[in-house]
């Protein structure tokens, strides 16, 4: 589940994109990376999370812009905890200092993937945050489906 924030810096961001034409974000937890819909396009992306083993976080966008109308499917991938047994995959807290950049980042993809425009990449660095522990590829979600850039 998304924060609404991430609904609203988006819409913010979104008024670049194509006058006329309408886009939302929603939260799918079942799109898969590397498995886009026909006709939809897909976008990953890593950022950085609080109170994780691993600050790393890949998120997978699929998006879609159809007679005007665009959709933006949006899952952050998980992490679970290193110590305990069987612990479940949890969400990742992104600050909005995060998201902000990520949609940033979202809009720009969505202007080159769906309108084709040729735009120069933009580098905005993510706020990483401390950790005391080592990437473990086996309780991270990203690397589990071969997608985290930080095997």
């Amino acid at each position: 589940m998304l924060s609404p924030e991430w609904t609203q810096i988006f819409q913010i961001k979104a008024t670049d994109l194509k006058q006329g034409d309408s886009w939302e974000l929603q939260y799918d937890e079942n799109i898969e990376p590397n498995k886009p819909n026909m006709d939809w396009k897909e976008y990953i992306r890593n950022t950085s999370a609080r109170k994780w083993p691993s600050n790393k976080v890949m998120v997978v966008f699929h998006m879609c812009l159809r007679n005007g109308q665009g959709t933006v499917k949006v899952r952050p991938l998980r992490q679970n905890c290193k110590k305990c047994t069987d612990a479940p995959m949890e969400n990742p807290k992104i600050e909005s200092e995060n998201i902000n950049t990520l949609m940033e980042k979202l809009v720009e993809k969505i202007k080159q993937k769906c309108y084709h425009e040729n735009l120069e990449e933009s580098y905005r660095p993510f706020t990483l945050y401390e950790v005391k522990s080592p990437h473990e590829p086996k309780h991270c979600e990203g690397c589990i489906k071969g997608v985290c850039t930080n095997k």
